[in-house]
Order: C-alpha cells, then structure tokens, then sequence
C-alpha cells in the first residue's frame, strides 16, 4: 500500500539549491528522452518566466547541464542543445511547454509557502485516515513531523475544519471520521438539493471557452488513470466551478464542506490505481452538452442525475476499501 509520508510533498520551503535541482531534473528529462529539437536555444530570461523562478536557479541548472555534455555554448547567448563536438544551427524559438513536452497544468516548481505545503499535505492525511476509521491527531508530534510551529498545525486544522475534515471540542483533541454510508448519504443530498438549482442560475453566465474545454478535457480522460490532482480539478470544474457564478456564497461554503464523496473516489482510484470510470466521464459530459446548447433545465436534471448514480458508485466504493489494508499513516495519527 502507499506510504503517505513517502508521496506527499515536503513541508519545508524549496531553498535555491533545491529550486535549480528541480529544474535542471525537468530539463535533464527533456534532453534525455530528446522531446525537443537539436539545436534549440536555451536562454535563463526565458526559462526563468516559464518555471516561474529568478535567473539564478535557472543559470545553476543550465550549468549543471553543460556539465553533464546535454547542452553546448555557442557564440550566441545562453546554450544549444547539442553535444559539444556538434554544430547545429541555431533555433531561436519561444520555450514554451508545449515545445518542452511539458504538462500544461504541472507546477513546474513548487513555490508554495510552507504553511500552504502543510495544509496540502494534512488533507491528504486526513481524509485518507476518516476512510479508513476514526483517528486522533497530536499537535506537537505533528509539528515536529512538519517541522514547523503548533501554531502553523493550528491553523491548517482550523481551515480543514471548515471543510468537514477534522473536528475538535474545547480543550480536547483533533479528531477525524469514521466516515459511514450514512454520512455519504447525507452528504449526497444536500449536493442534490441544492446543485441544479444553482446550476440553472450559472448556466447562462459560464463562458463558452470554458465549458468547450472542460468538455474537451472530460472526454480525454476516458480510459485513462487520472492522478489525484487530476480527479480533484475533474470534479472541482463540475460541482464547484460550474455553480460559483450563481452568486450564492453561503451554498457554495455548504457544499466545500460536503467533501465526503470526492474523498471517497479519491482514496479509491489512488489506492487501486485503476483508470477512472467512463460512465462517470459521461454524466460530466453529458451536463457540459446541455449548457453548451442553453438548455439550463436539462443540464440541471442532468446534473441531479450524475449525482444519484455518483452516490451508488461511492458507497460501492467505500464497501470496497473497508476490506483493504490501512494504509500507513504518519506517526501522529492515532486510531481510536
């Protein structure tokens, strides 16, 4: 089973050493698997804007590079890539993602703050242990995981509170889950009460662009296996993105609390590291069809629909992970 505290990101802040190592790491993989045209010109100016870094990392990995014979100097500025015995003509073009082969929603580096990193990080653990059970947290055993202040801890559990995925009484411990059929069933129709409603009041004020694209990206994702990320962005677009222009702000705070279900698929396709339902892609589909024809009324039916189906599937779920292994949970989370 995965270990989280091996796959979640680092708590602490990317010092510049470890900023130029991860970029000379991403452009070491571009060069080696040859994913970009010999004799492209590799400027810092450039670079720097498209990793969203300074020069200065970006010189130190361009070195380390040249070091390693994945790039040449020319009589130009910056590097060529090519070895140093070749002389390829020079191209001179935009360094983009799409030129490097890069994903175009990757962060390239991690620019977090280290309260933002903690916070990630804690949901992550969090709503894996409420799956599997209920559980206490220790503030200062997770501070000095962490290393960082109890007050930082404090804080990202405050926010996570927010969200329904950790409770705490006054001058007791932080606790989460168990979460049950029940709660899932809750949670599944509040969503459906209040989801086409909205969704019929933001149909009209979504762009076409948007709608076009997250369409576009729904039907990409058929068979394939979809990092969390990815699953979390699929399902944000659908029941959070799609309603916020209906302007209702205490609805919208009601239904990022109800975050129930989507830990549950989380959880599922990331332990099990299958590829996502397509019947699930349909129904997102079959909304985004609807608003982009201006039929508000069917797409908020279609909408309902998806949920109804999405609440069998999750509890199918759950019943499937409650037989799997626990998987390994940082050392300041207690089962209780």
């Amino acid at each position: 089973m995965r270990m989280l505290t091996n796959n979640t990101p680092a708590a602490t802040e990317e010092t510049g050493s470890a900023r130029y190592e991860v970029i000379r790491q991403v452009l070491h993989n571009v060069l080696i698997q040859k994913r970009v045209p010999q004799g492209l010109v590799l400027l810092e100016g450039p670079l720097a804007q498209l990793f969203g870094t300074s020069r200065v990392p970006v010189r130190r990995a361009l070195s380390l590079l040249h070091e390693e014979g994945l790039i040449a100097r020319f009589e130009g500025r910056g590097f060529i890539v090519a070895k140093e015995d070749e002389e390829p003509e020079p191209l001179r073009a935009g360094l983009t993602r799409e030129l490097l082969g890069l994903d175009e929603q990757e962060a390239l580096v991690d620019t977090r703050s280290t309260g933002e990193k903690v916070l990630d990080n804690l949901q992550v653990v969090l709503s894996t242990a409420m799956v599997f059970g209920c559980y206490q947290l220790d503030e200062q055993l997770a501070a000095q995981h962490y290393n960082v202040s109890r007050a930082v801890i404090r804080e990202s559990l405050m926010r996570l509170r927010d969200k329904g995925l950790v409770e705490k009484e006054p001058y007791s411990q932080w606790l989460t889950g168990p979460l049950t059929a029940r709660e899932i069933a809750d949670h599944f129709e509040i969503r459906a009460s209040l989801e086409p409603t909205a969704l019929r009041k933001a149909g009209r004020l979504l762009p076409v662009e948007w709608l076009t694209a997250s369409l576009e990206k729904a039907q990409r994702y058929k068979g394939q296996q979809l990092s969390a990320a990815e699953l979390e962005l699929l399902e944000e677009d659908l029941h959070v993105r799609c309603l916020e222009p209906a302007g209702n702000k205490l609805m919208m705070q009601i239904l990022r609390q109800n975050q129930s279900p989507f830990i549950v698929t989380r959880i599922f396709y990331d332990l099990l590291s299958i590829p996502v339902e397509t019947a699930m892609l349909e129904e997102h589909c079959l909304v985004y069809e609807m608003l982009l024809k201006g039929n508000w009324e069917l797409a908020a039916g279609c909408l309902r629909d998806h949920l109804e189906r999405a609440q069998v599937r999750t509890l199918q779920r759950l019943k499937v992970l409650s037989v799997l292994p626990v998987p390994a949970l940082p050392s300041f989370m207690d089962r209780i």
